[in-house]
């Protein structure tokens, strides 16, 4: 049974006594800042020069510095920029002030995990990864409540680097929903798993898939829309609810029965051949390669594949008609703002 930890089993105090710095003040970034700072801790958050975040920063009552001042001033540093951005920040404005009885934490393990970052001995490294995102943690930490959040330790010179870390998830307001204990490992090959082969790359692509079925076969776009993307949600929430036995308790029987003739013929043992082929490449590195080398060339498929993305008929049927419907608060994604 996986080990989970509860504010009852943290000590706010430790946190409290310590500096600490935010790297970073996206999504993440600025629910940890904040929740912090609401919780008695003292935060500092570090921006590169020209960051378009200071100013909002600043805005919500956080003092702001480089990333490097801040590295300097703190205790801890948790670092939350973008993965493939995090090596250089480390080496260029972290790692020259880390020094024995500092704290470095993670929100991802990707760069422990891989290797692209490996921090001197003598400085405890940790890990707390809300399964949220930032503005969900923000929003929960403000109705008193929290989400759950994965713990891990990878280095404990001190030894009591969990116990510092269960007091920043405390401090997080995530010790309210419950704390799991994991690996830097684990956490990183399962989250990258999930991405690519559920939550991300597999229900896109079958949403499309489903959205072309139809309208290659004469379906209007709308209606193909409608059943393949935006009825999903309802599907989503009663799952996220109950699980996958409540949702087919609340669909209809015939919705019920298309579930179970119609899923093995979609995800058929050839699928779950690749799935195993893509968790191999993850857990050898052979992913983690591939996406470094994306961006140190540049991003080109990516921004490429993006673009095209972007560009897809289901996107811009999509848009038409969430206009038509305010009560969703339909948002639009302008391709410059993605970065």
């Amino acid at each position: 049974m996986a080990t989970i930890y509860y504010e009852k089993d943290a000590d706010l105090a430790l946190i409290r006594s310590k500096k600490v710095a935010v790297i970073g003040y996206g999504s993440q970034g600025h629910a940890h800042s904040l929740n912090l700072k609401d919780s008695g801790v003292e935060v500092r958050v570090g921006l590169a020069a020209g960051s378009t975040s200071r100013a909002k920063a600043e805005a919500a009552g956080l003092t702001v510095g480089s990333v490097a001042e801040v590295s300097a001033w703190a205790d801890v540093i948790m670092i939350l920029a973008p993965d493939t951005k995090q090596p250089k920040i480390y080496a260029d404005s972290i790692k020259p002030h880390l020094s024995q009885g500092k704290t470095l934490m993670f929100g991802h393990g990707f760069n422990i995990r891989y290797g692209t970052i490996v921090p001197p001995a003598d400085v405890d490294v940790s890990m707390i990864a809300p399964k949220a995102p930032g503005h969900r943690v923000r929003e929960l930490y403000v109705d008193g409540q929290g989400t759950p959040a994965l713990l891990a330790v990878h280095q404990d010179p001190s030894g009591s680097a969990k116990a510092l870390a269960l007091s920043y998830a405390m401090a997080l307001g995530v010790a309210r929903a419950g704390v799991l204990e994991t690996t830097f490992s684990e956490e990183t090959e399962t989250d990258l798993f999930g991405e690519q082969a559920v939550l991300c790359g597999g229900v896109s692509a079958l949403v499309k898939a489903g959205f072309e079925t139809l309208v290659k076969n004469g379906y209007q776009p709308e209606v193909a829309y409608f059943e393949c993307l935006h009825e999903l949600k309802l599907i989503v929430d009663l799952m996220y609810r109950g699980g996958i036995n409540y949702m087919h308790y609340s669909v209809s029987d015939t919705a019920e029965h298309g579930s179970y003739t119609g899923g093995p013929r979609v995800i058929t043992e050839e699928t779950t051949g690749e799935m195993q082929r893509m968790l191999d490449e993850i857990k050898d590195g052979t992913y983690a390669r591939k996406w470094i080398a994306e961006n140190e060339e540049g991003r080109p498929w990516f921004n490429a594949t993006r673009k095209a993305g972007q560009e897809h008929t289901i996107e811009k049927v999509g848009e038409q008609l969430r206009d038509m419907m305010p009560f969703l608060n339909p948002v639009k994604v302008k391709p410059e703002e993605q970065g």
